[in-house]
């Protein structure tokens, strides 16, 4: 099936072909029609199926067809910053050739561009809520004319604790809208909303309890102190050019990087301390290529869109089976095959049970011919790599997503590669860690080798370092009641 049977706008059409879209995903050829008609609809999906043009399509169709200047017209409410500006740069990539006009509201960037986009009635607003409200309670934009809603990840906005700040955004839109929810689960607060939120739905379901058929799984059971150097022996086996890799806490993620980076390898991380300019500086130069491994905690699990991620390795196993399916949905994505592959340790026993009972089989468990897997664990370490490995237990230290999300930090090469790291900034979490760059810089394009020059990194300036943090769940609203106190403005996110 091609898309020309939905109908859409001859524009439309046109950025579909632009962006070499032939064949319409699942859930694409199943909630397209609905949207066009103007149902609600709960789509139940997982990641990396194609949802955001299910949605995005009839959205830029209807626009289209009935313009409206100075009107904001669509709202997409999103948990992060990462998922939000890829489904802006997806209405932005589709809607090309329409005229059609979106925009991000979220934190950890200056505010000003965003309270232009809102003031002038641009035609989408893709926004996190802890800035959206923010913005909307100093007198900024209008969303009593929206006609259309969506709340994207909605069970990732519970874990994060946005569920309040959507019910507040709910009340500031008319009743008559169209309304769109999707989800890759359905915990029993996301039903509630369901509830509160669609009026007669029409529910499309795809493949949302497991991972994409593309993917493969494989454990490699590991000594825990073993895990870094498995991994750079993994890596150098599979040539690897575009690798993310989970770990469970900030600290871990930039650890980690710094001690992979080098050796033709370049590597970067993507975690909670870091300003959204460092995160999508390490994003797109993952996109690129340019970093060939990428450490992230969860908080990136949902807002990477990168077709050909060849691998993605959970080094420290997830806390939920919800959240092994988000992360392993980074690859295999757009129907590229693509390999999953956990460290697992005795403690992980009961959470790869539960693992396998989502996927439906056993997983194979997997030895790396040639390793040396009787290496002892030094008598003594430092406190520094003490840290690091209490981090890998359940209790070891903050969550890297959950609640994370933003905070201030900076992009940092690793000391072996002779950078001096800026100054560390405030943070926007919960329960700071400690680290809070990631290592790692992109490499000149061509480039493969470590004698390649690595661009200069510079430092937060004063101005960044003291801005609005992250979207980021409970810290955000710890940060919002200080800031009243204070008088302040801007630091909800």
């Amino acid at each position: 099936m091609s898309f020309e049977p939905f109908a859409l706008h001859a524009r439309v059409l046109s950025g579909v072909r632009a962006v070499g879209y032939t064949d319409p995903t699942p859930i694409q050829t199943q909630g397209i029609p609905h949207v066009m008609a103007g149902r609600d609809v709960l789509g139940l999906a997982q990641t990396g199926t194609g949802k955001t043009a299910a949605f995005a399509l009839p959205i830029l169709d209807r626009l289209v067809r009935d313009p409206k200047r100075g009107v904001t017209r669509a709202l997409v409410v999103a948990p992060t910053r990462e998922l939000a500006e890829q489904i802006h740069q997806a209405f932005g990539e589709l809607g090309q050739a329409t005229g059609i006009k979106s925009a991000t509201v979220y934190g950890g960037v200056g505010m000003n561009p965003q309270i232009q986009a809102l003031n002038r009635g641009v035609d989408v607003v893709v926004a996190c809520p802890g800035r959206l409200l923010d913005l909307l309670s100093q007198g900024h934009g209008d969303l009593s004319r929206v006609e259309v809603l969506v709340l994207d990840e909605a069970d990732h906005m519970f874990d994060m604790g946005f569920l309040p700040d959507v019910r507040r955004i709910l009340r500031q839109l008319p009743r008559g809208r169209q309304s769109l929810l999707f989800s890759a689960t359905m915990p029993e607060a996301i039903r509630h909303l369901v509830d509160e939120t669609l009026t007669d739905p029409v529910t499309v379901a795809v493949d949302r309890s497991a991972p994409a058929e593309t993917v493969a799984h494989a454990l490699y059971p590991v000594e825990a102190h073993l895990k870094t150097e498995l991994l750079r022996e993994l890596l150098r086996r599979w040539d690897a050019r575009r690798v993310l890799v989970f770990t469970r806490t900030k600290h871990r993620a930039k650890r980690l990087a710094e001690k992979l980076d080098g050796g033709g390898l370049f590597v970067s991380s993507i975690q909670g301390n870091l300003s959204q300019r460092r995160r999508q500086e390490a994003l797109d130069g993952f996109r690129r290529g340019d970093v060939h491994v990428l450490v992230a905690t969860d908080i990136a699990a949902r807002g990477i869109d990168v077709a050909e991620v060849s691998h993605v390795v959970n080094y420290d196993v997830p806390d939920t089976e919800e959240a092994y399916v988000h992360r392993i949905g980074r690859t295999g994505r757009a129907r590229h095959e693509g390999d999953a592959v956990t460290f697992v340790t005795p403690e992980d026993t009961d959470m790869v049970r539960r693992i396998e009972k989502v996927l439906g089989e056993r997983i194979a468990r997997e030895r790396l011919e040639g390793f040396d897997y009787d290496v002892p664990l030094p008598a003594r370490l430092d406190a520094d790599e003490r840290r690091f490995q209490r981090g890998g237990s359940a209790g070891g230290g903050q969550r890297g997503g959950a609640r994370g999300g933003g905070g201030r930090g900076g992009l940092s090469r690793s000391p072996a590669g002779g950078g001096r790291p800026p100054a560390r900034a405030s943070t926007g979490e919960p329960r700071p860690s400690g680290g809070g760059r990631p290592s790692g810089a992109g490499r000149p394009s061509g480039g493969g080798g470590a004698s390649h020059p690595r661009p200069q990194v510079v430092a937060p300036t004063p101005q960044h370092a003291g801005g609005a943090a992250g979207e980021a769940g409970a810290g955000g609203r710890s940060r919002r009641r200080r800031s009243r106190r204070s008088g302040g403005a801007g630091a909800r996110d």
